[in-house]
């Protein structure tokens, strides 16, 4: 029996540039966040489950506001936590660290509600576009293969704010669209001359405004699940010594390392949609104004889940 995909999103992140709990921040008109826009569209997309990984410390003010509205959508709706302490024995978590581990240890932390599913993980404070999801779906039912997955590429254009520097892996891929290369580049901006990002000796560079980037998007086999485990401890053997109080496991660093090493191989999907986000306070009337406008078009009901 075909196993079905299942759409994951990782509420758990702290907002620390927004200043406040951006997962749940209502924006649409019945008080939707972005995150009932994204299981919107992966409802339409043909997603049936969707599993929310948030952390204990949101859960209750989660539970409250955000719950009860999504238990009137279609989907079935799974929880899972990511919490400092979900590590592996004979490691610790170093004094005075409160900073989530990142975005590949929540994928780790929801590996029993995502079961034996191949899935699509994502951010939970980005706006994607119904493209993204109904390309992702398509090709993780059509995919099935071990260390075969996917990533929905994004214009850099596409992903950038008026009201500051933000963080996206800008992406390399060959001929046949699959990923070469994956860097992490915070501090992406816009400025008069276009789009800008800085190196690490903080030299400027400009930026194509098609040039594709990572938005945090992949669509994976249910074996990854097994690779991020066995790769977690290298993490925190190698790596988390370096920044103890910072240092995180991210998907984009994992991805790119796994590609890098021809551990695995990652078809670059790429979608026409415009992203919306709430990296920082100043972004939430634009992101508001936008989706009243996909409203008004016929795009969403006023209301998603009615």
């Amino acid at each position: 029996m075909q196993r079905k995909p299942v759409v994951v999103i990782m509420a758990a992140g702290m907002g620390s540039r927004y200043g406040g709990l951006k997962q749940i921040d209502p924006v649409g008109s019945q008080g939707e966040a972005l995150l009932d826009y994204s299981l919107y569209d992966a409802w339409q997309a043909g997603f049936e489950t969707a599993v929310i990984i948030i952390k204990k410390a949101i859960a209750k003010d989660f539970m409250e506001l955000v719950a009860p509205r999504l238990e009137k959508s279609p989907l079935k709706i799974r929880y899972a936590y990511q919490e400092l302490d979900h590590i592996p024995e004979g490691f610790q978590v170093p004094e005075g660290r409160t900073k989530p581990w990142g975005t590949t240890h929540a994928v780790l932390c929801a590996r029993e509600a995502i079961g034996n599913n191949p899935f699509l993980v994502l951010n939970a404070d980005d706006f994607y576009g119904r493209t993204a999801f109904a390309q992702a779906y398509q090709w993780l039912i059509q995919n099935d293969q071990p260390n075969s997955y996917c990533m929905v590429g994004y214009e850099v254009g596409h992903t950038v704010t008026e009201s500051g520097g933000v963080t996206r892996g800008i992406c390399e891929y060959d001929e046949n669209g699959y990923l070469t290369r994956i860097v992490e580049c915070k501090g992406i901006e816009k400025y008069e001359g276009g789009i800008r990002m800085p190196d690490s000796s903080g030299q400027w560079h400009d930026i194509p405004e098609k040039h594709p980037v990572s938005m945090n998007m992949w669509g994976f086999q249910p074996d990854f699940l097994d690779t991020i485990d066995a790769e977690f401890p290298v993490f925190l053997r190698e790596e988390m010594p370096r920044d103890p109080a910072k240092a995180e496991f991210l998907l984009p660093t994992t991805v790119g390392l796994l590609v890098g090493a021809g551990r695995c191989s990652v078809k670059v999907l790429t979608t026409p949609d415009t992203w919306h986000g709430v990296t920082y306070a100043a972004d939430k009337p634009k992101v508001v104004a936008a989706l009243k406008a996909l409203t008004d078009a016929g795009k969403y009901p006023d209301g998603l889940w009615k």
